[in-house]
């Protein structure tokens, strides 16, 4: 046999060669499968990792991050706005660097996106060990942070020799790109054993170029699919986030419009059709709309594209007719078989039309799409009322409102925890497809800004004439602000919207509607707090190089916002609403949330006599 032609390199050597070679195929162009990353040097990965990625610096350009919990919520955000077809890694060093990643490898495994984490570890020889920042295990030496990844994460491995890369890099990119199991993977890497050589095959290092796999149905599901829904008076379509990760937009609408079904959106699932269609009938779940909550009560067949059936979808499964039956069209099976759903284990894009030709023609009564119809124009009619920058005090609704009416349609809007996922919900009129991405997956505080960036550096790559719009409150400003900073340091324009009620005032609403009094969420009702004070955030955000101002109501709003699109670096605007008039009060399916059952607080009582009436409705074992 000929000799296999090898080359010496480190292990972090080639890591880094071998992703730098991996392609992907995206709309007939081959761009790099791996966009880059985001890292923070210390002393696990600056000297031998950070001595590989030096020298491949142009084809995997490194973000220099400002925290590595933020770091992750960038790599998300640059996958979400990829679909999942590209992805970033994110390099930290041992102990804490790594440790801060944690939450953003639980965004990424709850939202299912592809993040490649390469983080350091503790020496494989232990020769030096107790090493700093290192966690002892009395009884497991083997133990240590990393091994908490195990749990947020798709896939999990520990590089214990260089010739193991051989093994573990193609099956960290495959999960990466399964659209099943996608979500982040995670390499632990001994400070040792970034730095031993190994003599590698060439072959491992030639250009591959990947494709996403697409999961053809099995035809029986189909035809049980089919006979269901064959069954349908009243049919429904819930289009999740799934719908774009495959590619099934047109197919989604195609489906609709032949078989007369009205169709409403996830919060994933938002921009999966813009808001003139006739057959988007609005946002469902307990942020959603009345129009699709209306619907979702009368439905006796549903159809579940690409979602997960999250508690805020379904109203903590009180949103539906406890004699509904289910259809779930998704890639993963474990979503596909919830709630006893007759499954359709297959990508939308293929599965929709494969189903629509096995309904022989089916279109549901005209009298069903024309009730979906008139609770959409009620629902748009209150939305209406409720953006009016006039109607009341300061909001978030109104500066939804504002920003929705001056921005491009393919300008993207950033939102996550708080109370703005659900007020862009309930009140953002989908412009253009693909463009609204309220990360309520995780609901994590601080993905806002971080996310936007993230998201800003996957857009420059495809529209950089659009604008990143983040909309957060200022308790997740206070969270995570930093990567404003990271924003003008690498030219990454955003436009940030601060909305500051005084506190976490969502949660205060939370509170005082189960009965309790105000207590720690507003800062006037900390009660150690002994000088409230208001944060000056233009002040702060300009101080990290950021254009700044402060308006005083929706009218000035809307002539800053004018300023921050002409502008040509991140733009700030700080704007205060209040905290307990605005908000958008309709359109809110139950959720459950558990309550005191005794309490010697008459309030808290009758708030929980209440909250349990609402279970009435709810789902079981279904």
């Amino acid at each position: 046999m000929p000799h296999q032609s090898t080359v010496c390199l480190t292990t972090a050597q080639a890591i880094v060669r071998y992703l730098a070679n991996q392609f992907i195929e995206i709309d007939g162009h081959e761009r790099r499968l791996c966009g880059g990353g985001f890292g923070i040097f210390g002393h696990g990965n600056v000297t031998c990792l950070g001595e590989a990625l030096y020298d491949h610096r142009d084809a995997l350009p490194l973000y220099r991050g400002q925290n590595e919990q933020s770091m992750g919520f960038a790599a998300a955000g640059y996958a979400k706005q990829w679909l999942r077809q590209r992805f970033m890694f994110c390099t930290a060093s041992a102990g804490p660097g790594t440790s801060n990643l944690l939450t953003s490898a639980a965004l990424a495994h709850a939202n299912r996106l592809p993040m490649l984490m390469l983080c350091g570890d503790t020496f494989l020889t232990r020769l030096p060990d107790p090493v700093l920042q290192q966690l002892e295990h009395f009884g497991n030496p083997t133990l240590g942070v990393n091994d908490a990844f195990k749990s947020v994460c798709r896939y999990w491995d520990r590089i214990t020799h260089p010739a193991q890369i051989i093994q573990s890099l193609p099956q960290a990119l495959a999960t990466m790109l399964d659209p099943a199991d996608c979500g982040p993977a995670f390499i632990a890497l001994p400070q040792d054993v970034q730095g031993w050589s190994y003599e590698f095959p060439l072959s491992f290092f030639e250009k591959k170029v990947h494709r996403i796999r697409r999961i053809s149905p099995d035809p029986l599901e189909i035809e049980e699919a089919a006979a269901l829904l064959l069954t349908a008076q009243r049919p429904m379509i819930i289009a999740g986030g799934g719908v774009q990760y495959s590619g099934a937009v047109s197919e989604l609408t195609t489906f609709a419009e032949t078989h007369n079904i009205p169709v409403v959106e996830t919060i994933a699932g938002r921009a999966n059709m813009i808001a003139t269609h006739p057959l988007n009938i609005g946002p469902i779940g307990v942020t959603g709309s009345d129009s699709a909550n209306a619907i979702a009560a009368q439905a006796d067949v549903v159809v579940a594209v690409g979602t997960r059936l999250q508690d805020f979808t379904t109203g903590s499964w009180t949103a539906f007719d406890a004699q509904a039956r289910f259809i779930a069209i998704n890639t993963a099976r474990f979503d596909a078989l919830k709630h006893m759903s007759q499954p359709i284990v297959g990508d939308a894009k293929t599965a929709m039309p494969m189903l629509s030709a096995a309904l022989e023609g089916l279109r549901a009564p005209d009298a069903w799409m024309q009730t979906a119809q008139d609770e959409r124009r009620k629902w748009d009619n209150y939305v209406a009322r409720n953006v009016a920058p006039d109607n009341g005090p300061n909001s978030y609704a109104k500066a939804i409102g504002i920003v929705n009416a001056l921005c491009d349609p393919r300008d993207r809007v950033v939102a996550a925890a708080g109370g703005l996922p659900a007020e862009v919900t309930a009140n953002w009129r989908t412009l253009d497809i693909g463009t609204v991405d309220v990360e309520f997956g995780f609901s994590c505080m601080g993905y806002e800004i971080a996310g936007g960036w993230g998201a800003r550096i996957a857009q420059t790559e495809r529209e950089p004439d659009k604008d990143t719009i983040v909309f957060l409150g200022d308790g997740s400003y206070l969270l995570m602000n930093s990567d404003i900073y990271s924003s003008v340091l690498s030219g990454k324009k955003l436009i940030i919207l601060v909305l500051d009620n005084g506190g976490f005032a969502v949660i205060n609403k939370l509170q005082n509607n189960t009965g309790n009094e105000s207590f720690n969420n507003l800062i006037a009702d900390c009660p150690t707090v002994e000088a409230p004070f208001a944060v000056d955030f233009g002040a702060h955000a300009a101080a990290m190089g950021a254009t700044a101002e402060t308006v005083g109501n929706p009218s000035e709003l809307a002539a800053a916002f004018k300023r921050a699109k002409a502008a040509d670096k991140t733009y700030v605007i700080t704007m205060q609403v209040d905290a307990y008039d605005g908000w958008t009060t309709e359109g809110h399916a139950w959720w459950e949330v558990g309550t005191p059952q005794v309490s010697e607080s008459k309030k808290i009582r009758s708030a929980h006599v209440d909250q349990e009436a609402g279970r009435s409705n709810q789902r079981r074992g279904v």
